[in-house]
């Protein structure tokens, strides 16, 4: 099952961009597969990562792998940086 990058389109913060284009990146150039939500064209969308997030409050950027929560931004860069990304992402 690919991962899931619940993202927003619409977003005024400067550092929530900065953090999606990373994660999108950093997915891409180690070519694992993923599904991008955009959880501001779906309120259905954002209901559900914050479901899977158990934070009725969570922001995007936010990662999942199936109905397992990996994390948000600061998870997925230690993650990264200790080079256990894989293991973060549940593969």
């Amino acid at each position: 099952m690919p991962v899931t990058f619940y993202y927003t389109s619409v977003t005024g913060n400067l550092e929530i961009k900065k953090q999606q284009q990373k994660i999108d990146m950093t997915l891409t150039s180690k070519k694992i597969e993923f599904e991008k939500v955009d959880v501001a064209a779906s309120e259905d969308a954002k209901k559900k990562m914050r479901e899977i997030a158990g934070n009725p409050t969570a922001l995007p950027p936010q990662l999942c792998n199936g109905d397992q929560y990996c994390g948000g931004f600061d998870a997925f860069e230690e993650a990264v940086e200790a080079e256990e990304l894989n293991q973060f992402l549940k593969l």
